[in-house]
């Protein structure tokens, strides 16, 4: 089973950990490389964690952690982001991604926000997949950074507490 930790700026050390592993191990799905986090400091890493009103978090499975998520707000209250996923290849396939989705959408919904949106990499279709699995689906809009093409994504989110 899948437990989902959240973290604050104290966590850093577990926060770091996963994130330079993501960054290695995927080094074309972020906005960052390692070499931009792998020397950071301990203030960097507190202050990613100390978004305001972020919501950042990990998953564990059979007592190691193997994936992380972030939710994070925008000048919209009605829409949060979906930053910063990952899950380990070896724990792939054993829904700790839609925990991860399903825990970050659960958040968005108690902060009041409406939509849930994310930008994924053309060409992870493995992620794409997930996304779509868990009620994300492309809004069309194709962002482009650094030379890296991304498609927007976006959920509905429904009222009530989640």
């Amino acid at each position: 089973m899948v437990a989902i930790r959240r973290l604050d700026p104290d966590d850093w050390q577990a926060w770091r950990e996963l994130r330079l592993a993501a960054l290695a191990e995927a080094p074309g799905a972020f906005g960052s490389t390692l070499a931009d986090w792998k020397d950071a400091g301990e203030d960097r890493w507190r202050a990613r964690l100390g978004i305001p009103g972020s919501h950042n978090v990990l998953a564990v499975l059979d007592g190691r952690p193997v994936g992380m998520a972030s939710g994070v707000p925008t000048d919209d209250p009605a829409l949060v982001e979906l930053i910063s996923m990952w899950v380990s290849p070896g724990a792939r396939g054993r829904s700790v991604g839609r925990a991860l989705v399903d825990e970050v959408a659960g958040w968005a919904r108690r902060v009041g926000a409406h939509l849930l949106r994310l930008d994924v990499v053309e060409g992870n279709t493995a992620a794409l997949c997930l996304y779509e699995r868990t009620g994300f689906r492309c809004t069309g809009e194709v962002v482009e950074e650094d030379g890296r093409r991304e498609l927007r994504m976006s959920k509905v989110l429904p009222s009530g507490a989640g």
